[in-house]
């Protein structure tokens, strides 16, 4: 018998802006504490509410992430964490009933095959991939493996991309945009910048079907101010965090709190 899976993360969305919500992302990184640790965490996250998972793969030079995701990745690294834990967790999760998408850098992807990764992806059924160093102009071979496969493909907006990048991100993205609410690295913030409303009005009016804004939301008010105009808010570092709590039950303690507090945030934003 063929086991249930979660629709794709763009379904979520779109079910979350009916009822007058932003859609709540979750980032985690897989193998951290340990596979299986990361798939509670990741089940308590399902349960607490959130739309959509996004499972980050542990690369060696994440240029991207800010100082807590990259401890959690190194962490995982050192643990032996490997592509195949990654499809694990997500046929873990899918089962469970979340949308999952996986961010990963784009050299473990070569590495394992493009088709085959797509392949193997989509038959855990995960709902795609968001690549931060994949450029829309290289992207051609993962588009076509995407497509035949029915995956979701997210590319990345900035504050700095001019109007006829946006429109090229637009493009060639499925499912929808990774607006980066700021330059540079992630990691929780304290505040949100005047900028982010601008990126993402600007990737929408460039053709984006939907924009989900990341890097930095840390609290359940920055959720509320950002989902008021954003089709989803992504958090990750600020739900990361609480797991280099000791024992791991305390985490998901802490865990299932901050997400409490993240849904309630986004609960009723774009009414």
């Amino acid at each position: 018998m063929t086991t249930a899976r979660a629709p794709h993360s763009a379904v979520r969305i779109d079910q979350a802006n009916a009822r007058g919500d932003a859609a709540l992302i979750a980032y985690l990184p897989v193998g951290f504490p340990t596979v299986e640790a990361s798939v509670r965490a990741g089940k308590a996250l399902a349960d607490a509410g959130v739309d959509a998972i996004e499972l980050g793969f542990p690369y060696s030079d994440p240029g991207m992430d800010g100082p807590t995701i990259q401890r959690a990745t190194v962490a995982a690294l050192e643990r032996g964490t490997h592509i195949e834990d990654l499809f694990h967790a997500v046929d873990e999760l899918t089962a469970h009933g979340v949308a999952t998408m996986v961010m990963t850098y784009w050299n473990p992807v070569e590495w394992w095959g493009v088709e085959r990764f797509a392949a193997d992806l989509a038959g855990v059924g995960g709902s795609g991939l968001i690549t931060p160093d994949l450029p829309p102009e290289e992207g051609a071979q993962w588009e076509a493996a995407a497509d035949a496969n029915g995956l979701e493909r997210v590319y990345l907006s900035a504050p700095s991309s001019p109007a006829r990048r946006l429109a090229l991100i637009a493009a060639h993205s499925r499912g929808w945009v990774y607006a980066a609410s700021s330059m540079g690295v992630t990691g929780a913030r304290a505040s949100v910048g005047a900028h982010v409303r601008d990126v993402v009005e600007r990737t929408r009016a460039a053709g984006a079907e939907r924009v989900c804004v990341g890097l930095g939301v840390s609290t359940g008010a920055q959720a509320r101010e950002i989902g008021a105009y954003a089709d989803g808010v992504i958090v990750g570092s600020a739900l990361v965090r609480t797991l280099f709590s000791e024992p791991f039950e305390r985490a998901l303690v802490e865990l299932g709190a901050l997400a409490d507090e993240l849904v309630g945030g986004v609960k009723g934003a774009r009414r």
